[in-house]
This record gives C-alpha cells, sequence and structure tokens, in this order.
C-alpha cells in the first residue's frame, strides 16, 4: 500500500480558528509566492516579440522559453510536495522561494536564446519546490467553511495569475522602468522574493514531517515521456518535420504507457509512486485533472498565439497587447471569487456550461479575427464572455476536487492536479504555437484557424467534465 501521512493535529473549531491575523498572514504569504510561480508561467507571453528582437530568437526558441519553465515546474512538482512531506513544507517553500528568486534574477540577465531557455528550466525547478507546498499549508492552517473559502482563494490565484501575467508584463515591457525592457518581467520577481524570504520564516508554520520516499524511476520516465512529446511539436514547424520528430512523437506514447507501467510496478511493491494510487481513488480527481489538463491546453496555447499575433500582425504595443486581456481577466476575477455564491445544488451544471461559453466564444473570436478585423469592442466583448466561461468551470472544478481530499493526501494531490494544469500549459504552446507558427496565408487566418481549433477542444473537454461533477 501507499504510505500516506499521519493525520494532522484537529484545529479547533469554529471559523474564528481559521481567521486569526496569523492564519490571514500564512494564506497571504503563500498565495503571494504561489502568484508569483503561476505569473511566471505568463507574464513572459506578452514580451516574446521583444526577446525576439533583442536575443534574434527563432519561433522554436520562443517556444522553449515559454515553456522550458513550465516543464521543469510540471514534472517535478510532485517530487517537491514529496520533499516538502519529508523536510517540513516550510523549509521546502523557503528553499523553493530562494532558488526562484536568485534564477529570475539569472533570466533577467541573460545574454542570448540558449541562455534564456536554461535559466527558464531552473526557474522552473524552484517553482516546483516552492508550490505543492502552498495547498498542503492551506489545507492544514484552516478548517470547515474558512478552509473552502481558502481553496477557492488558491483556485483563483492559480488561474487569475495566467491572465494577469499578460497585463503585468505589458506595463512591465512598455515601461521600460531603468532601460530593462522585456528583462523586467523577470527582475520584478527579485524585490517580491526577497521581501517574503525576510517575512515567511515568522508567519509560516513549520508543520508536519513524515518520511517519504522519491519514485525517482517514475520521475525519470515521466521527464522523457513530456520531452519526447514537447520537442518535437515545438521544433519540428522549423525543420519541416524530420524523421526524427515523428520518431520521437512515438516515442513519447511508448513512454507514457512505460510511465503508467512503472508507477503500478512501485506502488505492487509498497513504494510511494508519483501518482499514489489513494489520491487517484478520491472522488472525481482523475477527471477533474484530465479536465484540467485540456482546459489550460487551450488557455496556454491561446496567450502565447495572442500575444505574437497582436505585436507581430497588428503592430499593438506589448501595453496595448497586455491590456486587451483586461476585460476578460476583469471578469474572470470577479467571477472566480462570486461564483460560490451560486447555489451548490448548481455547481455541476455552472461548470458544463462555462466550457460551452469558453468554447463557443473562443470559436467566435476565431472566426472574428481570421476575417480581418481587430480587437475591437465587438471582440472584446466576446473576449470578457471567454473569461467568464473559464471562471466558472476552472475555479469551481479545482475546489470541487480539492475540498474532497483528506488532509494527509493533501500535498500529493496539489502535486497532480497542479502538474496537469502546467502539462496543458505546456502542451498549448507546443502544439497551438506550432500549428500558428506554420500555417501559411496571413496572420489574421492563421490566428482564426488556430482560434477554431483551440474553441473545438474546449467543447471536447466538456465531456470530461460532465464525469468530473458526477
Amino acid at each position: 500500500m501507499t504510505r500516506t501521512l499521519p493525520a494532522p493535529p484537529a484545529a479547533p473549531a469554529g471559523p474564528e480558528t481559521s481567521t486569526r491575523p496569523r492564519t490571514l498572514a500564512v494564506l497571504a504569504v503563500v498565495l503571494l509566492g504561489q502568484f508569483m510561480a503561476v505569473l511566471d508561467a505568463s507574464i513572459v507571453n506578452v514580451a516574446i516579440p521583444s526577446i525576439r528582437i533583442s536575443l534574434g530568437a527563432t519561433g522554436s526558441a520562443l517556444q522553449l522559453i515559454v515553456s522550458g519553465y513550465v516543464i521543469a515546474y510540471a514534472v517535478l512538482l510532485v517530487t517537491g510536495a514529496r520533499l516538502g512531506d519529508r523536510f517540513g513544507q516550510r523549509t521546502m517553500f523557503l528553499a523553493g522561494l530562494a532558488w526562484f528568486t536568485i534564477a529570475s534574477l539569472a533570466c533577467g540577465l541573460a545574454w542570448n536564446g540558449l541562455a534564456l531557455i536554461v535559466f527558464r528550466f531552473l526557474q522552473g525547478i524552484g517553482a516546483a519546490a516552492m508550490v505543492p507546498q502552498v495547498m498542503t499549508m492551506i489545507q492544514r492552517t484552516f478548517t470547515g467553511p474558512a478552509r473552502a473559502r481558502a481553496l477557492s482563494a488558491y483556485a483563483a490565484v492559480i488561474s487569475g495569475g495566467v491572465v494577469a501575467g499578460q497585463i503585468v508584463g505589458g506595463l512591465i515591457v512598455t515601461g521600460d522602468i531603468a532601460g530593462t525592457g522585456w528583462r523586467g518581467v523577470f527582475l520584478v520577481n527579485v524585490p517580491i522574493g526577497l521581501a517574503l524570504l525576510a517575512t515567511a520564516p515568522a508567519v509560516l508554520p513549520a508543520g508536519l514531517r513524515a518520511h517519504r520516499r522519491l519514485d525517482l524511476t517514475g520521475l525519470a520516465v515521466l521527464t522523457a515521456a513530456v520531452l519526447l512529446l514537447v520537442l518535437p511539436l515545438v521544433l519540428g514547424h522549423e525543420q519541416h518535420w524530420p524523421l526524427w520528430t515523428r520518431l520521437a512523437l512515438g516515442g513519447s506514447v511508448v513512454a507514457f504507457a512505460a510511465f503508467v507501467l512503472v508507477e503500478r510496478r512501485v506502488h505492487r511493491r509498497g513504494g510511494e509512486p508519483l501518482f499514489a494510487d489513494a489520491v487517484l481513488r478520491a472522488p472525481g480527481l482523475v477527471p477533474t485533472a484530465a479536465n484540467l489538463l485540456v482546459v489550460m491546453c487551450t488557455f496556454g496555447g491561446w496567450m502565447f498565439v495572442i500575444s505574437l499575433y497582436l505585436q507581430e500582425a497588428l503592430r499593438y504595443s506589448a501595453l496595448h497587447a497586455g491590456l486587451v486581456g483586461a476585460p476578460m481577466g476583469t471578469v474572470f476575477a470577479i467571477a472566480s471569487m462570486t461564483w460560490s455564491r451560486v447555489p451548490a445544488r448548481l455547481h455541476p451544471a455552472m461548470i458544463v456550461s462555462g466550457l460551452l461559453l469558453g468554447g463557443a466564444t473562443m470559436v467566435v473570436l476565431g472566426r472574428r479575427l481570421g476575417d480581418g478585423h481587430g480587437m475591437g469592442v465587438p471582440e472584446l466583448l466576446v473576449y470578457a464572455a471567454m473569461g467568464l466561461g473559464f471562471a466558472v468551470s476552472f475555479s469551481p472544478l479545482t475546489t470541487r476536487a480539492l475540498s474532497k481530499v483528506p488532509p494527509v493526501l493533501a500535498s500529493d494531490a496539489s502535486g497532480i492536479l497542479v502538474t496537469c494544469v502546467q502539462l496543458g500549459i505546456v502542451i498549448g504552446v507546443a502544439s497551438f504555437g506550432s500549428l500558428f507558427l506554420s500555417l501559411t496565408g496571413t496572420a489574421a487566418h492563421a490566428v482564426g484557424v488556430t482560434a477554431i481549433a483551440i474553441g473545438l477542444t474546449v467543447l471536447a473537454a466538456v465531456a470530461l467534465a460532465v464525469r468530473a461533477v458526477r
């Protein structure tokens, strides 16, 4: 059997337990760290045209600059969760935060595209050590209704950070603070990281410790499978899909199948697989994870594509391109924080309806852009409706799954769900980014076809959502 942590001591009953200044300070610190990590998965999108000019990066290099961070983040998340259980959540949060801050400084000082790709991978390692501790500390700090509210805020930060990154990135690049240009999107993490490093030791609880075994074989196979899938998708369109890309894609299928077999073998031998059997049996967790992967695949792909299109085809400034996302981001944020007011019996229908709305609006927007329209008022209204659809599906779906996970399984559940979110972004940038970059004809035609393909993929995710909300 998979080993789990011993149950944490029960918190005193009553909402006042979770509203004391100290517990609110814990929430503020961990969510700010979470926000930094999620923000960095998207903030670079709006800077990629400037990076292309400054460093002479190719389209494939730009995709790796975006996805390199997320690859390391995704494949190491569960291992980061295990290390948190082994050495303490506070210790790993601080270690990951320090690594992330140093890597952010290195990204801001990168001298060419290859250096930036490497530093982005290193930045993702820091995020993987820090992020899994967040949900675990929330689960163990809050109880009852306060825990549900904290988890809702957690889900909103995960999803909202992707949208906020576009706007914040646009402000930083266009503002060109102290002549840093695109480098500022990385350097902004340094003062925030230092402030958190100074504050967190006095605020965060030490947490429980348990001897957790690491699944290094599973980690190696999963990493190989992801790279075999992503690298040919990213590099293939510029190299005209040589034989190695097709072999690698076929090899990724074999590698993912091998990963399943390795995990089963680890479980049978009494070890601790990356995807623990006890966690996978939690109600609705597997279909929720699959749904989040598909949804974030479309969302991550769209954020990469629209940034390139707005700045390189429509000649928008970085700030203008970032502000285009403001209506969607505003609606998304408001809906993410207020959806819980909808009666619980309506939540399953709300989740499914939200995905239908998100997919439909993406198709409509694709048709508009493909016909040569810019991002005018009609398009921005459609964009805002898209934000509403994603918000009323993503946040409640995540909260619904996490609220059913016992605290003793919190770290593994956090790792699995966020791994799927980040793998979705990686696959989306690689697949839909390559589709956009490889289409011939006008940029309007390319973005239109890509948007329609993304929208249809969102609609396909509805079937997974129906299973997840049963």
